[in-house]
């Protein structure tokens, strides 16, 4: 019996020997599977899964998952109601050249000399002639002497002629359109006028534009585009980091659909009201989750549905078993969106009560799932998961303001892609702006190149009357409401 005993005593102690490393591997296997989360976490981070701008992804490397956005339903190329710009002959060409038909027949060598034309198929080559001369106008002032008093009486030149050799105003425009409108560098935009007009301009020249431009923008265009965004029912907000004098500055815009402001500065909330709009709005902020916009308290906020689906794509796919939640909360919010352009295009202004009550359904259940996803745990994607959950449940009427207010949109790309221009130039000018007075101009400038643009009026076009005329200016919150 004493060895029984022995035998059964040793087989315990095994028995706890073994639970006890049981119990080990498993507390490392947690931790190993928290670490894990964490490093996926952190390295799956891209423009799809978070607020990464697409250009930190790198060069060639797409999005882990791919992009988030769901098809139009739009064939591709030109769409049903789009002019097009296919080349069409021209009927009073500058130039005919006739093509005799062969005079003998190819088939049996009879004679075609006698026989009248049947018929004439016609091909027409567009080009352009080689640039002339420059055109040279000589304003010739006569200077005469008073016999009295020997005062001397000089002739009146025109309007912008103020120097005894200057640029003319066609010459200037084409110059600004290739530095201002097409972020061109200053050195190759004048190589590109002298290949393409036959006229040299000088580097001093075309870099003294945007300045001057500016400067034309200041007393007119700003005020009244300020005016018109602070009464705008509706005006998205971004801003992105620049450089600028060797040190990091930002760039903030407000903007609709047709109307562009831009301005610089650092990212606090001083800066935001610098911009002489966002304090005076009575409408509704689109914006993102940014909280340098919180101060602005008299105002209706929306958040940015496109950054919020890129939040919970990253916590879901770190852990696609383990955080469902976020995955039912993505859903709710492509549902609600869904309701909301099916409202739009049929003319409703507003959702139905069943729609919204399916929309809060959704949007709770999925609340309630991260509490139970998250329940108990210290890990880091926890943690992330759970932070992002409070921000839903705190700002739910803000995150769902696209539903209730069918005039908000759900995202915030018309800000996006009115900031874009200065990625564009940052790139082509070096990766930075040598002075922030250069980056304040390049800021003014936009915002009266992509007004114009919105109301229909090209790039050349509106820095011609820039500076001939004087700028252009709009006068309504759209171009349907009164002429531009």
């Amino acid at each position: 019996m004493a060895a029984v005993r022995g035998e059964l005593a040793a087989a315990r102690s095994r028995e706890a020997a073994k639970d006890e490393r049981i119990d080990l591997l498993l507390v490392q296997i947690a931790e190993l599977t928290a670490q894990v989360q964490a490093l996926v976490l952190r390295l799956s981070k891209d423009s799809s899964t978070s607020s990464k701008p697409p250009s930190s992804d790198g060069p060639g490397k797409r999005p882990r998952g791919g992009s988030s956005r769901t098809r139009s339903g739009r064939e591709p190329g030109k769409q049903p109601g789009d002019p097009g710009t296919t080349l069409r002959q021209a009927d009073d060409p500058d130039e005919r050249i006739p093509i005799p038909a062969p005079a003998v027949c190819a088939g049996c060598d009879r004679s075609l000399i006698e026989v009248p034309v049947s018929a004439v198929r016609r091909r027409q080559v567009f080009d352009l002639t080689t640039p002339p001369p420059p055109r040279v106008t000589e304003y010739a002032a006569d200077i005469k002497c008073c016999p009295g008093c020997g005062k001397k009486a000089t002739g009146c030149f025109p309007d912008g002629v103020a120097s005894a050799a200057q640029y003319g105003p066609e010459i200037t425009t084409k110059v600004a359109d290739a530095v201002l409108g097409h972020h061109i560098p200053v050195h190759r935009s004048t190589l590109l006028v002298m290949e393409l007009c036959g006229m040299k301009v000088s580097a001093g020249f075309a870099a003294s534009l945007r300045a001057k431009a500016a400067r034309l923008l200041e007393s007119g265009f700003l005020p009244a585009v300020r005016a018109l965004l602070a009464g705008a029912p509706v005006v998205h907000a971004d801003e992105t980091f620049t450089r600028a004098a060797a040190r990091t500055a930002f760039l903030h815009v407000a903007s609709t659909q047709h109307l562009t402001l831009m301005h610089t500065g650092d990212r606090s909330a001083a800066t935001i009201d610098a911009g002489d709009v966002l304090p005076h709005l009575s409408g509704v902020l689109v914006r993102d989750g940014y909280a340098g916009y919180t101060h602005l308290d008299h105002v209706l906020h929306a958040w940015c549905g496109a950054h919020l689906l890129r939040d919970l794509r990253g916590i879901h796919e770190s852990d696609p078993q383990g955080q469902l939640w976020a995955r039912a909360m993505a859903d709710a919010l492509l549902e609600a969106n869904r309701f909301a352009h099916a409202a739009r295009d049929t003319g409703r202004e507003e959702l139905s009560a069943g729609e919204l009550r399916t929309i809060n359904r959704l949007y709770t259940g999925a609340l309630a799932r991260s509490r139970q996803d998250n329940r108990g745990l210290s890990t880091a994607l926890a943690g992330h998961a759970r932070t992002l959950a409070a921000r839903f449940e705190q700002h739910r009427d803000v995150i769902l303001r696209f539903s209730t207010d069918l005039a908000v949109p759900f995202t915030n790309n018309q800000a996006e892609r009115d900031i874009r221009p200065a990625k564009v130039q940052q790139r082509s000018s070096g990766g930075c702006w040598r002075t922030l007075e250069g980056l304040a101009d390049f800021a003014i400038v936009q915002s009266y190149l992509s007004t114009a643009s919105k109301w229909g009026i090209g790039r050349y076009d509106a820095l011609k009357r820039l500076f001939t005329t004087g700028a252009w200016i709009p006068h309504a919150l759209t171009p349907d409401t009164t002429a531009a």
